[in-house]
């Protein structure tokens, strides 16, 4: 039997313990050790027999990847498992390892489409328009920005995967979330346009044509290769700044 079920207490220290899920990543687990540390406090409070505990721990260092904001839903999801499992058998141990993968995989997706391709370009693209027009704080809003929506996931993620359990990544939190991509995918491709606009018209005087094709050239090749997974942006900035530096000094 298990001792009180799992309260706020637990989630807020498996949620701050999620902040270092990467932090012993390695080949071989990948993100396994964070995990383990991170479900520990759940474990703890799950199972008083600290040779059962000590079993169920070891399990949970095996390998395990997801992208790492959504980790904290797919945390509380296996918390409920395992205290169904001691609880009253609802949930066999040996059942947790395979749900676990099963919505690391799904978590990853999701995650990754929202967080890497469509949240964190739309906080870039606000941050960089803001100071195109003038703005000295868009820094700040950059940040903010990124920031309001990942730590609002990371903190409260644990108790939305706790109350839903494993349907949690095909309930209405996906629906939710697949919403929230389309709204930052269109806000983003706002932006777009207007950092386009106040490149190319600077305070209401246009530029150069060619430094307007250049730009639209520019904006064209990232736009073709945005989706493919190599090169990565970050070669491409470097591959473009080197070519720039040896044109300079040509020059």
């Amino acid at each position: 039997m298990i001792r009180v079920p799992l309260g706020n207490r637990q989630f807020n220290v498996m949620a701050a313990r999620l902040t270092l899920l990467q932090a012993t990543w390695n080949y071989e687990r990948q993100q396994g050790l964070g995990w383990a540390w991170s479900i520990e406090p759940a474990l703890e409070r799950i199972y008083p027999d600290p040779a059962v505990r000590r079993e169920r721990l070891a399990q949970h260092t095996a390998y395990f990847n997801t992208q790492p904001t959504l980790a904290s839903v797919a945390l509380g999801a296996v918390a409920r498992l395992e205290e169904q499992a001691a609880q009253d058998g609802a949930a066999d141990p040996a059942l947790i390892p395979r749900m676990k993968s099963l919505l690391g995989s799904s978590l990853a997706a999701l995650g990754d489409r929202l967080f890497w391709f469509t949240l964190r370009p739309f906080a870039a693209c606000l941050g960089i328009a803001l100071v195109l027009l003038g703005h000295t704080w868009g820094a700040v809003a950059l940040w903010l920005a990124y920031n309001v929506v990942h730590l609002t996931v990371r903190w409260l993620g644990v108790r939305w995967g706790y109350a839903d359990g494993p349907a949690v990544a095909s309930g209405p939190l996906r629906s939710r979330l697949e919403a929230l991509i389309g709204t930052f995918g269109r806000a983003g491709a706002l932006l777009v346009g207007v950092i386009m606009a106040c490149l190319m018209v600077p305070a209401g005087e246009p530029r150069s044509a060619t430094f307007q094709l250049l730009l639209a050239g520019g904006l064209a090749l990232g736009l073709a290769c945005s989706q493919r997974a190599r090169p990565s942006p970050t070669e491409w900035a470097l591959g473009i700044g080197a070519v720039a530096l040896m044109l300079g000094w040509w020059r």
